[in-house]
């Protein structure tokens, strides 16, 4: 079952890669950020590999994905994942990893379908609510890209939001991986203007996550600080958090060695 292949489900054709032999391993799903699509786990598939079998998703609209042609919310993605292990025949709980976007998704897959998850990492996944701010600027980014296209000052602005500048400095293939990841983002508009202009308040359902958590972020993620991951891990009734030097949005591309250590010990 390794490779991949296309799904149907709510949200459209999703594509998933299968990573790692079926072999008395648990099976963990990983879900990505806003604006890339799976390629961000190349550094860190291996490693991860070798504890669980992946199955990798790519959300609408991202990458090969289809984008479903109105507007759907982190609920239907989370029904969307669930139904991707249904038709690859996967029944049992599985470990949940989300990068920003795919953290959001798991915290609603965690309360929505509990049975299904055995755990939750979820890494640069502020679970507040857009600030105003940031829906005026997401909302004014939104526009130019509709008028323009992914001209380079957008790119570059969404790099910039993403990788750290020690990332940007020093890192090009990381730089690279981020590029390309938008630009494959045929469905981006939607995604954006249906999840990120008026991200919904997580914060009410953390109670609600059963499942053991950890919550990782970056020192230099500009909406999601150590203190704010730590006064949210409070109201999780098994809750951990950990924070990574020098990394922003997309952790497990900026610093792939951290995050699996992280990973792999909270699974252990």
């Amino acid at each position: 079952m390794q490779g991949r292949q296309m799904i149907s489900t709510v949200v459209g054709d999703l594509e998933v890669r299968i990573v790692g032999e079926d072999i008395g391993k648990p099976t963990a799903l990983l879900w990505h950020s806003l604006f890339v699509d799976s390629e961000t786990w190349k550094r860190v598939e291996d490693d991860l590999a070798e504890d669980r079998r992946l199955v990798l998703v790519t959300g609408p609209g991202h990458g090969a994905s289809t984008d479903p042609g109105r507007r759907y919310t982190v609920d239907e993605c989370a029904d969307a994942a669930v139904s991707v292990l249904d038709q690859l025949g996967i029944g049992g709980p599985v470990d949940w990893v989300g990068n920003a976007w795919g953290g959001h998704v798991g915290i609603v897959a965690a309360v929505r379908y509990p049975e299904r998850c055995r755990s939750l990492v979820t890494a640069g996944t502020p679970v507040h609510g857009t600030t105003t701010s940031g829906r005026i600027q997401t909302g004014l980014l939104l526009a130019i890209y509709r008028m323009f296209g992914p001209r380079k000052f957008i790119v570059d602005t969404v790099v910039d939001a993403l990788l750290s500048e020690r990332t940007r400095a020093n890192d090009p293939e990381a730089v690279a991986i981020t590029r390309d990841g938008f630009l494959r983002a045929g469905g981006l508009a939607n995604t954006v203007a249906s999840l990120s202009v008026g991200r919904p308040d997580l914060t009410p359902l953390l109670p609600e996550v059963k499942a053991p958590t950890l919550f990782i972020t970056g020192t230099e993620h500009r909406d999601w600080s150590p203190d704010q991951a730590r006064a949210a891990c409070q109201l999780l009734p098994d809750g951990s958090v950990e924070v990574v030097e020098g990394a922003a949005y997309l952790i497990p591309l900026e610093t792939p060695d951290v995050f699996t250590k992280l990973v792999r010990r909270f699974w252990t």
